[in-house]
């Protein structure tokens, strides 16, 4: 049978503000393409589906259509939810549309995923556990352990049910586990939530060791394997939601497996989405306008980083962004202070301190002015009150 793994959509997702919903339906669209294409049997969904536990009516819409799009001519489609999605949102249609071939689990459960395949007469198991929070494990981890026995603690749970799963694997059936987790010695990027406090969240990849022919992971964006027993992949996010993965190529993972055999994987290149650069500019402004009249990357989105001796006025700032409209930052970079923002700790800096890097970075180099810094200090101060207002009651 041909298996695609796919996840990550981040449906409902935007970037500083600009909606990525076209691309995504761009995404999609190839996606019902590339299955057909591929005549695919089972479609894998690694979690997140959404951006968030509350997504737009315009993500689900998306959702429910490409769902019924790819279950057209009798594929199966296996979805779970993420540590982006609201379980009981994921699985809430789970009746409508069991019928269609599509499976949608929010929520653990001891139930092993049936999913027969006429075309080769042949069934995969899938042991699929969607993102295994604390609260829906319904059981907290130790409370003043250290990060180690956490992280220990979490993963062997995680690895319990995991192994309860596969119980259900047989010697004629595929056999497939699928999750939605951060597996130590993963790469990540800045568009991932965490989802580990320290280290506790972390799963060991020997946690993974089920007896399953492949393992399907979501979360992490960038498409990997993990260094472990068996065939363990993420198939990373179709689109590039962050700067951090500018450059990275995005893909859909192929597997053809049969009872008993080892996966054939292939990695299927996505050519959907706006790709996400950087400028980096030396000559100050007027190498900027130098890429700007050359129309380079003109379709893209832009994080401008510009070499500067002395502040941009928000005139010159207005020019660049209405001469692109892909151009996302503006990020001024000033003789001497480079060494001094890379080694100047966030955490050591006062609030207002914060605030005026914060302002600069956003305008382009201008200061703000005192009273603007006095009002959002006092704003400060108001939400403090309140917190210890509530915290005496």
């Amino acid at each position: 049978m041909r298996i695609l793994h796919t996840g990550d959509w981040h449906l409902g997702r935007t970037l500083e503000g600009r909606s990525r919903l076209a691309e995504q339906e761009q995404f999609l669209d190839e996606l019902v393409l590339m299955a057909d294409r591929q005549q695919a049997d089972i479609i894998l969904m690694a979690g997140d589906v959404y951006d968030s536990v509350n997504p737009p009516a315009a993500a689900e819409r998306l959702f429910y259509e490409a769902a019924a799009r790819l279950t057209e001519k009798g594929r199966q489609l296996v979805v779970i939810s993420g540590n982006h999605d609201q379980p009981e949102r994921v699985s809430a249609a789970a009746p409508l549309v069991a019928g269609r071939g599509i499976s949608l689990i929010g929520l653990p459960t001891a139930e092993t995923v049936r999913v027969p395949v006429p075309r080769t007469s042949e069934t995969a198991m899938i042991a699929a556990l969607p993102y295994p929070s604390e609260s829906r494990l319904a059981e907290l981890l130790a409370g003043d352990g250290d990060e180690t026995e956490l992280r220990l603690a979490y993963s062997a749970k995680v690895g319990k049910l995991m192994r309860q799963l596969a119980g259900a694997f047989r010697k004629d059936t595929v056999n497939l586990a699928m999750s939605h987790i951060y597996v130590l010695g993963g790469v990540e990027s800045d568009s991932e939530r965490p989802i580990q406090v320290g280290g506790a969240y972390t799963v060991d990849p020997s946690a993974l060791d089920t007896g399953a022919q492949y393992t399907a992971l979501g979360h992490l964006h960038r498409p990997q394997a993990v260094k472990g027993s068996g065939l363990i992949r993420y198939s990373g996010s179709p689109l590039s939601y962050s700067f951090s993965e500018a450059g990275q190529a995005k893909s859909v993972m192929q597997l053809d497996v049969a009872p008993g055999g080892t996966p054939q994987l292939e990695e299927l290149f996505l050519s959907s989405g706006k790709p996400l650069v950087h400028w980096s500019c030396r000559g100050g402004l007027e190498e900027a306008w130098r890429f700007l009249e050359e129309g380079r990357d003109r379709h893209a989105f832009i994080d401008l980083e510009i070499h500067l001796t002395e502040a941009m006025s928000m005139g010159e700032i207005q020019k660049l962004r209405k001469a692109h409209e892909g151009i996302v930052h503006i990020r001024p970079i000033y003789p001497g202070r480079e060494s001094e923002e890379e080694t100047a700790s966030r955490s050591q800096m006062p609030v207002h301190e914060l605030f005026r890097k914060f302002y600069q970075r956003q305008s382009g180099g201008a200061e703000p002015e005192d009273e603007l810094v006095e009002l959002f200090m006092s704003l400060i101060a108001d939400d403090e009150e309140a917190r210890e207002g509530e915290a005496d009651e």
